[in-house]
């Protein structure tokens, strides 16, 4: 029987997407779990896996259109299965004016405001060519990372970022024996897609949910020696970090208090069955959430190899729906830019978030003797709605007890 793939939802804010390439044609057999097509959002370029196996028997939407989410896009069946005439009604959008046929990838020009350039020449995604035209970015000096060298929305983010604002440059013609004239007027930058995503989001979590803060110290001699210990038998791709041995630390002080791996709906709080860790990971214009599914049940290897794989697809704009979805409680670790303290905002619907710095070697007093020792600070955030401080100060000393005799994470 026939089975309709629909438009996933990533993250509780998206609304629509935008489908950027079907990898799949119609009458191509395809495998559940292969990839169909592209989309992009405000945050990502992501692969849609289809959900069934059999043979591609309708491509519902053109490429280039923006498709609500869970609005159906194709259709996959037994060979030889016959199919409605009448695709499923949806509201769409086209992104560029003249939609490319559905099998041939869109390049159309772009007309720059500032010069002209000729677009059709560059290999760029619709998403990718709107925003450069907005921004007036000359795709001919940006360096495309999707396949085949096309530009991807990420490749106009990180020139934006750069300072490739302007297609016109602002240095003046001069002799060559003299250096050129650069200005220094005031820049305007318009922000991208992810940085008002963000903006967003952050905006309600601080608008709408009453935070609270909670410090601890935490005592990282015992770790950082058996970190040292454990990469020693480990290949250099697969080593593992202190966030790895945190994120599993966190996971199992949850299960000791459901209250902060939960969520609130109107007078009730869900305390969630597994606990997925989300991990907040820098990409080009801004952050993403990675997640790690049940965290508290996964050893520190397969902590640290998801991390990793997830962490590289969302920096090359290639996560998949299922790498961003489903967090209960999310953390953002600043160790490494030797950062002594700080908080961050709940990532909501969660009901908390635990902000980790650098651990330190620092001067402490040990049995009234001063010595060097490792420290770390870390903050968690919480939903004031949902708990109080005594709750996040236990959980705090819950995560010490772990992290301070990282055996009981291995055991």
């Amino acid at each position: 029987m026939a089975e309709t793939i629909s438009m996933p939802k990533l993250g509780f804010d998206m609304a629509e997407g935008l489908l950027v390439r079907w990898v799949k044609q119609v009458g191509e057999t395809i495998n559940k779990g292969d990839v169909l097509a592209e989309i992009e959002t405000d945050k990502a370029t992501v692969e849609v896996e289809s959900s069934a196996s059999g043979v591609v028997l309708q491509l519902i939407v053109d490429q280039g259109t923006m498709v609500p989410v869970n609005a159906p896009i194709a259709i996959v069946g037994a060979a030889g299965e016959v199919v409605s005439d009448q695709s499923p009604a949806i509201s769409e959008k086209k992104v560029d004016e003249k939609p490319a046929p559905q099998s041939a990838p869109i390049v159309d020009s772009v007309a720059q405001a500032s010069a002209p350039l000729d677009a059709g020449s560059v290999k760029a995604s619709p998403l990718a060519k709107k925003i450069a035209r907005d921004q007036k970015v000359d795709l001919s000096n940006v360096k495309g990372t999707g396949p085949g060298g096309r530009i991807v929305r990420k490749d106009i983010e990180a020139a934006l970022a750069s300072g490739q604002s302007s297609v016109i440059s602002v240095q003046s013609a001069q002799p060559n024996n003299q250096l050129p004239i650069t200005s220094h007027d005031d820049k305007v930058i318009a922000t991208t897609k992810l940085r008002q995503a963000i903006g967003r989001r952050l905006v309600e979590s601080k608008s709408t949910i009453p935070h609270f803060y909670v410090t601890h110290e935490f005592k990282m001699d015992v770790l950082m020696e058996m970190r040292k210990q454990v990469n020693a038998y480990l290949p250099d791709n697969e080593k593992v970090s202190v966030n790895d041995f945190i994120l599993k630390g966190v996971a199992l002080s949850l299960r000791q208090f459901p209250n902060l791996n939960a969520t609130i709906k109107g007078n009730e709080v869900i305390q969630f069955g597994h606990v997925n860790v989300g991990v907040a990971v820098t990409v080009p214009g801004g952050l993403m959430t990675v997640v790690v599914k049940d965290t508290d049940q996964k050893t520190l290897r397969q902590i640290s190899g998801e991390v990793k794989t997830m962490a590289a697809r969302a920096r090359d704009g290639k996560v998949k729906p299922d790498d961003v979805d489903g967090s209960t409680f999310s953390t953002s670790n600043l160790g490494m830019y030797d950062v002594e303290d700080f908080i961050a905002i709940i990532n909501p619907p969660e009901a908390g978030i635990l902000a980790i710095s650098s651990a330190r070697e620092v001067p402490v007093v040990d049995n009234g003797q001063v010595k060097a020792g490792w420290r770390m600070k870390a903050t968690i955030s919480v939903d004031h709605r949902v708990s109080d401080g005594a709750e996040a100060a236990q959980f705090m000393q819950a995560l010490a007890g772990f992290l301070e005799n990282p055996v009981r994470m291995l055991v």
